[in-house]
C-alpha cells in the first residue's frame, strides 16, 4: 500500500509529466518562449525562399510588387555569391584577399535581404500560412531542423516551468515506480517459479507412480495366478497414493492462485487509490485554473483602467506640450526682442562712457588751463608789484 505522502508525489510527478498542462507563470518564461516561436516562424519562411523564388511567377500577383522586387534581389545576390565562390575555387591565390572582401560584402548584403524578406512575409500572416500551404516542401532538410527546433522549444518550455523541488519529485517519482515494478517483477517471478516447482514435482512423482505400476504390472505377467490378490492390493495401494498425492498438488495449486488473486486485488486497490488521488488533484487543478482565469480578467479588468487613465494623462500631456511649444515660440521672440533691447542698452551704455570719457578729459584739459592762467595771473601780479618796488628805491636814492 502506497502512503499518503508518496501519492501526493506521485500524482505531483505524473501531472509534471505531462506538458500539455503546462503554462508559463511569468513574463520572462514568456518572452524566451515567444523569441523561439518568432524563431520557428522565421525558419519556416526561411525554408520557403527558395522554392518561392524559383516559382516567382506562380507567386508574384499573392507577393505584390514590393516582396517580389526583394525577393528577386535575393535571388541576384545568391546567384552573384554562387559565381563568386565558384570563381574562387577556380582562381589563382592572388586575388583570394579581394575575393574575400567582395565575399563578406556580399553576405552582409544577403543578410539584409533575407531580413527584409522575413519583415514583410511576416507582417502579413495570412500571406505566410497561404505560401506554407502552397509552397511546402514535405521531408526536407529545413522541415527536419524545424521539427527538431520544435522538440528544442517543448523541451525549453518544460524545463522553464519545471522547479528544483519538482524536478527532484519527477526523479523520486521515477525511482519508486522503478523500485514497485521490480518488486512487483520479483514477487510474480517467484510465484511463477513456485508453481513450476509444484507442477514438475507432482509430474515427477506421477511419473515414479508411472514406472512403479508398469513394474508391478511386468513382474504380475510372471507371477502366477496366487499373486494375482496381492498384485491387486498394491493396485489399490498405489492408486490410493496417487489420489493423496494428487489432491495435495491440487490444494497447493489452490493456495498459490488466491495468493496470487490477492496480489491482483492489492494491485487493483492500489490502482483504484492513485485514481482517486488523480481526480481530486485534477479537480484541484480546474479550480487553480479557474482561479488563474478569475485574476487574469482581473489583471484585464485593472489594465482597462490604467490605459484609460493612461490615455486621459497623455491627452494633457499633449495638450501641455501644445501649450510648451507655444510658450517656446512666445519665448523665443521674447529672447530676441531682449537680445535687441540688451544690444541698444550696451550701445548706449558705451555712448554714455564715452561721452562721460570725453568729459572727464575736456574737465582735466579745463582745470590744467585755469591752473595755467591762474599761475600767469600770479605771476603777472608778482612782476608788477616787483616792479614798483625797484622803481620806490631808486627815488628814495635820488633824493638823499
Amino acid at each position: 500500500m502506497a502512503t499518503p505522502g508518496k501519492a501526493m508525489i506521485t500524482l505531483g510527478a505524473m501531472k509534471m509529466l505531462d506538458p500539455r498542462q503546462l503554462k508559463p507563470d511569468s513574463i520572462e518564461m514568456e518572452r524566451i518562449i515567444t523569441v523561439l516561436d518568432e524563431t520557428i516562424a522565421k525558419l519556416e519562411m526561411s525554408g520557403l525562399i527558395p522554392r518561392i523564388i524559383n516559382s516567382l511567377d506562380r507567386f508574384a500577383d499573392m507577393l505584390g510588387p514590393e516582396i517580389t522586387n526583394h525577393l528577386i534581389e535575393h535571388h541576384k545576390l545568391s546567384n552573384e555569391m554562387e559565381h563568386l565562390l565558384s570563381s574562387s575555387e577556380e582562381g589563382d591565390t592572388m586575388r583570394a584577399e579581394e575575393q574575400r572582401g567582395c565575399l563578406c560584402l556580399l553576405e552582409q548584403r544577403l543578410k539584409c535581404a533575407v531580413r527584409n524578406i522575413l519583415r514583410l512575409l511576416l507582417a502579413n500572416p495570412s500571406l505566410c500560412q497561404a505560401l506554407k500551404h502552397k509552397a511546402w516542401v514535405q521531408e526536407s532538410p529545413a522541415e527536419v531542423f524545424i521539427k527538431a527546433f520544435g522538440e528544442f522549444r517543448n523541451f525549453m518550455l518544460e524545463r522553464l516551468l519545471t522547479s528544483p523541488g519538482e524536478e527532484e519529485e519527477k526523479i523520486q517519482f521515477m525511482e519508486d515506480i522503478s523500485l514497485q515494478i521490480k518488486e512487483n517483477t520479483e514477487a510474480i517471478s517467484a510465484l511463477q517459479a513456485e508453481l513450476a516447482a509444484a507442477l514438475w514435482s507432482r509430474e515427477e512423482e506421477i511419473h515414479k507412480k508411472d514406472n512403479v505400476i508398469k513394474d508391478l504390472e511386468t513382474s504380475m505377467q510372471n507371477l502366477t495366478k496366487d499373486c494375482k490378490a496381492n498384485i491387486q492390493q498394491i493396485k489399490q495401494e498405489g492408486e490410493k497414493q496417487r489420489k493423496e498425492d494428487l489432491q495435495a498438488s491440487q490444494a497447493r495449486c489452490a493456495r498459490l492462485r488466491e495468493d496470487v488473486q490477492q496480489l491482483a486485488a492489492q494491485l487493483n486497490a492500489l490502482v483504484l487509490e492513485h485514481r482517486a488521488s488523480e481526480l481530486a488533484l485534477r479537480k484541484r487543478k480546474c479550480r487553480v485554473e479557474t482561479e488563474i482565469v478569475n485574476w487574469i480578467e482581473k489583471y484585464d479588468t485593472d489594465m482597462g483602467e490604467k490605459q484609460a487613465e493612461y490615455e486621459e494623462v497623455h491627452a494633457a500631456y499633449t495638450e501641455e506640450k501644445v501649450q510648451l511649444s507655444l510658450l517656446t515660440e512666445k519665448r523665443a521672440v521674447l529672447l530676441q526682442e531682449y537680445s535687441q533691447i540688451e544690444e541698444e542698452r550696451r550701445i548706449n551704455q558705451m555712448k554714455k562712457e564715452q561721452a562721460l570719457k570725453e568729459f572727464t578729459t575736456m574737465t582735466l584739459a579745463a582745470i590744467r588751463i585755469q591752473a595755467c592762467w591762474r599761475g600767469y595771473l600770479v605771476r603777472s601780479l608778482f612782476k608788477s608789484k616787483k616792479k614798483k618796488k625797484k622803481k620806490k628805491g631808486k627815488g628814495k636814492k635820488t633824493k638823499k
